[in-house]
């Protein structure tokens, strides 16, 4: 029997509780005033292996994918443009550097260390196909409700909440981007790589993006599942990402709104939603139930 099958409700519950308490050691994200609204003890779980879901919590809670949209995106212009393509706009290594460090895409020349951080990931918004960003963000949005079966949308309130606070710090990397002849429409990449991050849902639906990651399947190359469980495993939680593949040994990551995923190759997914954060800004809570469930089960992939 596969590990995740032998997964009961009594563990979940017991696990997530234990999660729940490490909640007091992390702060909801408060730069953007609509994610500030989330209460810093909401906790959900959608644990899907094959056709099954094991869910618990506060299932019903709609939140913004945020950061956790970024393999999605890397995943769509692989499937679309191939490799060799995307490799000329952004790189696969780790950045020991915060994941919207300025400083870092200075000392790289303008070449984005990986796509999982903000400067990779707005050149790879700069790149997808559609000549608006409304446009962009359908294509994607609907080629992942297609392929994954969930229901995501784009959350125009929170988009406004967004936009109202827009980061300094991205307006910079745009910038510095633009300069270096990285990005062809600077206005146009930053809108497109807001509304994806708003690309909303509930903990099901991240199970269901998640599965497209964990198993094979006729419509998606192989290869480029692979590369993006790769790149999760090694930038996916920013710079703590080399300690968290030591300890628990999975391709994760995580967003600002407080959404984890994490792939366990050819046994399932593992999508936790909790806002509160620690200081680098992955969610505290998800981050030690996926950690006891990893052990507990002997999950990672180096086992």
């Amino acid at each position: 029997m596969k590990k995740l099958a032998r997964l009961t409700n009594t563990e979940l519950s017991t696990w997530i509780q234990q999660a729940i308490n490490q909640t007091k050691q992390g702060q909801v994200a408060d730069r953007i005033p609509q994610l500030a609204l989330a209460n810093p003890r909401w906790f959900a779980v959608n644990i899907c292996h094959t056709s099954n879901h094991i869910h618990q919590g506060d299932t019903a809670c709609v939140f913004p994918l945020m950061s956790v949209i970024k393999p999605f995106s890397f995943l769509y212009l692989l499937e679309h443009l191939g490799l060799e393509t995307v490799l000329q706009w952004v790189g696969v290594e780790p950045s020991e550097a915060a994941f919207n460090s300025l400083d870092q895409l200075i000392a790289d020349r303008g070449y984005p260390r990986n796509p999982m951080i903000n400067s990779g990931a707005i050149t790879i918004a700069d790149k997808l196909p559609g000549k608006t960003a409304c446009k962009r963000t359908h294509n994607l949005c609907q080629w992942l409700n297609q392929l994954a079966g969930c229901q995501l949308f784009l959350d125009e309130v929170m988009l406004a909440s967004v936009r109202i606070s827009r980061a300094t710090a991205n307006q910079a990397i745009a910038n510095h981007l633009t300069e270096t002849g990285h990005l062809e429409n600077l206005e146009i990449a930053l809108d497109t790589y807001e509304q994806i991050c708003c690309l909303s849902g509930r903990i099901e639906d991240l199970a269901l993006l998640g599965k497209l990651l964990a198993f094979k399947n006729g419509y998606l190359s192989t290869q480029n599942r692979q590369i993006v469980n790769a790149v999760m495993l090694t930038c996916g939680l920013y710079e703590a990402s080399a300690k968290f593949a030591v300890k628990i040994g999975l391709p994760m990551k995580s967003g600002i709104s407080g959404g984890l995923l994490a792939i366990v190759p050819n046994e399932g997914a593992i999508a936790c939603y909790s806002p509160a954060l620690d200081s680098i800004g992955n969610p505290v809570a998800a981050i030690a139930f996926v950690k006891a469930l990893s052990k507990q089960l002997n999950l990672s992939i180096f086992g």
